[in-house]
């Protein structure tokens, strides 16, 4: 789960690079999916799921991602967090 919110600075590259990160994080073996949302007030969450441990440690080694990282550190991100967490139930309803 990765939360943040962005700097001011002009977009710079940031929607093509996670545009790029999605496709990329589709490669990983036990890759499952992802979410995301933003808010008007510049929170974003995104949510990476995976089989298991193995798969979001390939994930966190893979150097293109840990490239956007570090850029977006230095550009981006106001601020960030990240969590790893297990999902023990999963629930989903959709209007027809």
């Amino acid at each position: 789960m990765f939360t943040s919110v962005r700097t001011d600075e002009d977009d710079d590259g940031y929607r093509r690079t996670a545009e790029r990160l999605s496709e990329l994080v589709k490669e990983i073996p036990g890759f499952l999916g992802e979410d995301s949302a933003r808010t008007p007030g510049g929170l974003a969450i995104s949510v990476a799921y995976f089989r298991d441990l193995a798969g979001i440690d390939a994930w966190r080694r893979d150097a293109r991602h840990r490239a956007a990282k570090e850029y977006g550190r230095e550009h981006w991100y106001e601020r960030y967090s990240i969590h790893i967490a297990r999902v023990e139930r999963s629930h989903d309803h959709a209007r027809s």
